[in-house]
């Protein structure tokens, strides 16, 4: 974020601040003070914000913001060039209207381009998502295009012996699968992302199948997440293989499709965000669902009150919750404030020095969070402060993500809330909610599956992806 846009906009300090972490600056208090700022001045205008996917797919979000002639009207920038990165980041497009005061529209251009300050953003969700140029179309609000959000039935198939995958930064995943019921679930350490070899990430992801498929009596379908956008059983573009150089890729893209070759049985993956989704409705037996998993990353899905999902990417890791502007920077995107730094193993390691904690070296991330979770469980003063921060992160988080999803149930779970971590994060969260958005902690049910699921839960809900025909 720029200093300019920064100086003009209300960054809230929160009334609970997380314990290793004074200067955060939650995206939902900014957000709500500029609101009703615009709202008090009396003066407000509207302000459409339109992101267009593929197939006719596209977004809308409307707002309001100060008119070009008020003399608060700068903060408009930031309010909806934050905006708009979270948009991108959770739906997913190459096409963004803005719809309002024509200033707005001209800085979203501006920074969303090559050389621009979003230059990842422009390059990632053009040419290499959606193979689109990055287009930003300023407009009349009553110019953006109509809402258009499709949606579909996912998983939910127990029947039959399957194998189940989950793929993170730090582990490999692997269930077998007998009606439902898994028999048999493992953990792999791998470190894919270190890794230029494309035969790397074939061999480990095949070994782990092939040992599941040990297990069963025979295969009748496999089913398996993994980080990144995936389009038709095919990595477009994932963290998770960023060391794997562009004119090797192909050989990323072809991975699944190799193994489903070999097998000869129905296989679906998808991104691991709609698996934790998933994962988290199927438990529940409820719909309306957001399921966070915080590992390596953190991922993100998104059940709908239907019990569908939808074309959006869901891809929080990305999106910005603080708006402190000397936040941490993601190292991949460039960023500032975004969600894998506050809702990940990312956060522990980053925390872990204001906890006094000394990280390991010479080993992999999984053993460094396990070294971090073992000072929790000894009672280490610091390292429970780590965990009661990120459960402040969360609580906020939530009233953020609020304004975007339609929520009725929160699920939390993957490897860093394993152990009592996890009760920390939850109790955190709900405190916040409790005392700064008392509306939403009576409306949303947030909470951990038990130990077993928090751990392997999203390779059991893959396995159900596939139908048998």
């Amino acid at each position: 974020m720029s200093a300019l846009t920064a100086s003009a906009f209300p960054l809230i300090p929160p009334r609970i601040v997380p314990a290793l972490d004074p200067g955060f600056r939650p995206a939902s208090l900014a957000n709500r003070a500029f609101r009703d700022a615009v709202a008090a001045s009396g003066q407000g205008v509207p302000l459409v914000i339109g992101v267009e996917r593929i197939n006719g797919a596209l977004s809308r979000f409307e707002t309001i913001v100060y008119p070009e002639t008020h003399p608060q009207a700068a903060a408009n920038l930031m309010y909806a060039e934050r905006l708009v990165k979270f948009l991108l980041w959770q739906r997913g497009g190459w096409k963004v209207y803005l719809g309002g005061p024509r200033s707005i529209g001209q800085h979203i251009a501006a920074v969303y381009a090559a050389g621009g300050e979003r230059d990842f953003d422009y390059h990632f969700m053009g040419a290499q998502v959606y193979q689109h140029p990055f287009t930003v179309v300023a407009c009349a609000a009553e110019d953006v295009p109509a809402g258009h959000e499709p949606e579909r039935a996912l998983g939910r198939h127990l029947e039959g012996c399957r194998v189940g995958f989950d793929l993170g930064a730090s582990d490999l995943k692997v269930s077998a699968v007998i009606d439902g019921e898994a028999i048999f679930s493992e953990e792999i350490v791998w470190e894919p992302r270190k890794q230029d070899d494309p035969a790397y990430h074939y061999e480990h992801v095949r070994s782990a199948i092939r040992l599941a498929a040990s297990k069963l009596p025979r295969v009748d379908a496999i089913g398996g997440s993994s980080a990144g956008v995936i389009v038709d059983n095919r990595p477009m573009v994932a963290s998770l293989f960023r060391g794997v150089p562009a004119e090797r890729f192909d050989a990323v893209r072809s991975l699944f499709l190799r193994i489903r070759d070999e097998f000869g049985v129905p296989f679906e993956v998808v991104n691991d965000g709609e698996v934790t989704a998933l994962a988290g409705s199927m438990s529940l037996e409820e719909n309306a669902v957001l399921g966070i998993a915080m590992g390596s990353s953190q991922a993100v899905g998104y059940v709908t009150p239907q019990g569908n999902i939808t074309d959006w990417l869901n891809e929080l890791a990305f999106a910005p919750v603080d708006y402190n502007p000397a936040g941490p920077v993601d190292e991949w995107s460039g960023d500032r404030g975004v969600g894998a730094l506050y809702f990940s193993q990312q956060c522990v390691f980053r925390l872990a020095g204001a906890a006094g904690i000394d990280l390991p070296v010479g080993v992999t991330d999984a053993e460094r969070l396990k070294t971090v979770q073992a000072r929790l469980e000894a009672g280490h003063a610091g390292a429970r402060a780590i965990w009661q921060s990120i459960g402040t992160y969360l609580g906020y988080a939530l009233a953020h993500y609020a304004d975007f999803y339609d929520l009725s149930h929160v699920l939390i779970l993957g490897r860093v809330t394993s152990g009592s971590g996890g009760q920390i994060i939850l109790d955190g969260a709900r405190a916040v909610l409790a005392a700064e958005f008392p509306e939403l902690a009576g409306r949303i049910n947030l909470q951990l599956p038990d130990e077993k699921s928090r751990r392997v839960g999203q390779s059991i809900a893959a396995a159900s992806l596939p139908e048998i025909q």
